[in-house]
């Protein structure tokens, strides 16, 4: 690309920024006061606006660049993180989405303090839903780092760098100015830019190999330097026993990890009654589905295109695969209908980075500010200045992820967010689900089922090959990975539910029968909700 072509793509880049501040200027002028403007939007949101901003918060980095990237690399076993991905909001949709905005006003603690202790509570809460966020966003400073590489033109170490802590000031500025309300927006007009782009793409994939998918499947197969064996399992995930053992664990951890993760809960809360959150489900799940469809027909389109040798060399973690086909699909290098396609789908990624990690950010800063700070401050509490927490807590976030992303810079987002999927489902989800439906649930359950499943699930992702003993790790130079497996589902979540379990059985204290019976009213009637 010329220097004339680089402008292009950061004039694109930079229009999407300032139109994403004017947004949040706007929608946040006059109403930033309450907490429940500042987390949930007043919660004024219909379910169709609701539905594309969950679409919008869901369709991560690591959907676009990452999911891609995987298929163009390993062919089959890349689509196994779509199929993930997608059947996860299943679990959303009939076991959390109505109970959850029945029972809760603002975050996880909410729905789970009826029954249980507050302070214990909401300390283990917060905290996991704090390290939940920070992971799931240091995958969108690596998404965002790789992305500017390719607008610049270069692949120096600042260049990315500077764009982690850009993207980070960003999601501090958003949340500051406009809280939920801000956010919702941002992520709605992502979805819509996500979904055109992605559209726009897939028709040009299908046009270049005349509408036949079995050209497409065979070219992609004898461009990845794999053959047939690309279009089959086992590229990834089944070499040895290992390898096996890290797709179920994966598996695990993206179906259970949905309903666990704190920014998708706290959508709920956006709107006004509990069946208008099962719709806003029903529309997320029509354009979640399509987008992942049309990832799959851009995964093969990119190694068909492009090769997976040319992919993996424009980055290891194959991240850089859909702008580069996109740059191949309008011309090529040089030509201005590559830049011209290339630009925009950069920055359609990055209005995809930018709207995600201020969902996530929002929802950090929630917990921080309502379960932590309402639960261990030592001063007057009041709504002003709990919201006033909330923003230093996106500031704080913000800081601790781009510290990280700066490390993890070339690990693909996809696999960055299975760790995410995989501490929600170890720590979040069993608590969610034991308070929900199991009458003998007792406080000392509900903490144990949190640290139960957060401390193993983060300890062995500090032990597996993804921070070190491998090429592409965080610390390659270093080796302590005594754990196996890449993904740690397989063992931190049924340790998640096994703790809560045994905390409950091992309690004395007995379980709260009048609040059980509050709870189960409440989530299933929507009496005295929020």
């Amino acid at each position: 690309m010329t220097g004339a072509h680089h402008v292009l793509a950061l004039a694109l880049f930079s229009g999407f920024v300032l139109v994403t501040l004017a947004i949040t200027t706007l929608v946040g002028r006059g109403r930033r006061g309450s907490p429940e403007e500042f987390y949930a939007g007043g919660r004024l949101f219909s379910p169709m606006e609701n539905g594309f901003a969950i679409a919008g918060d869901y369709m991560s980095a690591a959907s676009f660049l990452g999911v891609t990237g995987l298929i163009a690399l390993y062919g089959y076993d890349g689509i196994l993180y779509t199929v993930g991905f997608l059947v996860a909001w299943l679990v959303v949709l009939f076991l959390v989405a109505e109970l959850v905005r029945n029972c809760g006003r603002f975050t996880l603690a909410d729905v789970l303090v009826t029954r249980l202790r507050e302070r214990p509570v909401r300390i283990a809460t917060g905290v996991s839903s704090v390290t939940v966020s920070v992971v799931y966003l240091v995958a969108q400073m690596v998404g965002a780092g790789s992305l500017m590489t390719l607008l610049l033109g270069g692949t120096g170490a600042w260049a990315r760098a500077w764009t982690v802590v850009g993207v980070g000031v960003l999601m501090v500025v958003y949340i500051t100015l406009g809280g939920m309300r801000a956010a919702t927006w941002i992520q709605i007009v992502k979805a819509v830019l996500l979904l055109g782009g992605t559209t726009a793409l897939t028709v040009l994939v299908l046009l270049r190999f005349h509408g036949d998918l079995s050209a497409l499947l065979t070219t992609a197969a004898d461009r990845s330097g794999h053959g047939r064996a690309f279009l089959a399992p086992g590229l990834k995930y089944g070499g040895d026993w290992t390898s096996r053992l890290d797709f179920v664990s994966l598996g695990l951890a993206l179906v259970l990890g949905t309903a666990g993760l704190p920014h998708i809960l706290s959508r709920f809360y956006t709107v006004p009654t509990a069946r208008a959150a099962r719709r806003s489900v029903i529309w997320s799940i029509g354009l979640i589905g399509t987008f992942y469809l049309m990832t799959v027909v851009l995964g093969f389109g990119a190694a068909a295109v492009l090769g997976s040798g040319a992919v993996r060399a424009a980055g290891a973690g194959g991240n850089n695969a859909v702008p580069l086909l996109a740059l191949d699909l309008g011309g090529g290098p040089g030509s201005t209908g590559g830049t011209v396609l290339f630009s925009v789908v950069a920055a359609v990624a990055f209005a995809t980075i930018l709207a995600v990690v201020a969902g996530v950010t929002l929802a950090s800063s929630a917990s921080v500010a309502h379960d932590l700070y309402r639960t261990l401050g030592r001063r007057a509490r009041t709504p002003r200045s709990e919201v006033a927490v909330a923003r230093a807590a996106a500031a704080g976030t913000g800081a601790v992820a781009i510290g990280l992303g700066l490390l993890a810079q070339d690990l693909n987002v996809a696999s960055l967010v299975g760790l995410a999927f995989a501490v929600a489902a170890s720590a979040n989800l069993p608590v969610l689900l034991y308070s929900l439906f199991w009458r003998r649930f007792t406080t000392r359950g509900a903490v144990w089922s949190v640290y139960g499943g957060l401390v193993p699930a983060v300890a062995l992702v500090v032990l597996s090959p993804i921070v070190s003993g491998a090429p592409g790790a965080v610390f390659p130079g270093l080796d302590f990975a005594y754990f196996p497996l890449e993904n740690p589902g397989l063992v931190s979540v049924p340790l998640g539910f096994l703790a809560g379990w045994l905390g409950t059985v091992t309690s004395p204290e007995p379980a709260d029968a009048a609040g059980h019976a509050e709870t189960e009213v409440r989530s299933l009637t929507g009496a005295g909700a929020a």
